[in-house]
């Protein structure tokens, strides 16, 4: 995750559903797996914006201190095979990726006059979770507006890592951010007995 972001895959909000168009999978639907260039890089995910979309936020911040300089929309989209994996079992499977795509906010637009709403694109922000591939299962990739692969996070153990480690609600992933998710944690009984929930869940 790239450094002094304070937004993360905790977002807020709207519950799950996927995109299903047709009777068949649209080859972006099918090829929802991590892709890798020969020396190590994650090739940007697309067509991402068929997949499960999770959850959006809005200016969160893990810290007492945030920078109100830039206020920031984050949504987050889970790759359809892992959603169903994790409607059935509660935590998520190999070859998992969220997507976090970041927008900026204005407000008073057009025909607005309260509330805020999405504006230009940012970049993305990618976890995946291969096993195979990282020690520690989980990485992290930054990706500006125009990229179109990028390395691990280093050192694997970074603070994007330790943060998402100490404090998911269901290994990696934030699902105390996500109320649809959260649920079926609930239900399976795979939150981390050492992340407690607070306030209205």
């Amino acid at each position: 995750m790239r450094k002094g972001l304070i937004v993360s895959f905790g977002v807020l909000f709207a519950g799950a559903f996927l995109l299903r168009p047709g009777n068949s999978q649209t080859p972006a639907v099918q090829s929802a797996s991590p892709q890798f260039t020969p020396d190590g890089k994650l090739v940007r995910p697309e067509g991402y914006r068929r997949w499960v979309y999770a959850s959006s936020g809005y200016g969160m911040s893990y810290s007492q201190k945030a920078d109100d300089s830039m206020v920031m929309f984050t949504n987050v989209f889970v790759n359809p095979s892992s959603y169903d994996y994790y409607l059935a079992h509660g935590n998520w499977p190999d070859k998992t990726i969220f997507v976090l795509e970041l927008y900026g906010s204005t407000s008073q637009g057009s025909i607005n006059k309260h509330g805020s709403y999405q504006t230009g694109f940012m970049g993305l922000d990618v976890e995946v979770k291969d096993e195979k591939r990282f020690a520690d299962k989980w990485a992290y990739f930054a990706f500006d507006a125009a990229e179109k692969m990028a390395g691990a996070t280093a050192p694997s153990k970074n603070d994007c890592w330790k943060c998402h480690d100490q404090n998911a609600a269901v290994e990696h992933s934030f699902v105390q951010f996500y109320p649809e998710l959260l649920k079926v944690a609930r239900e399976k009984g795979t939150i981390k007995p050492t992340v407690h929930l607070e306030g209205k869940q």
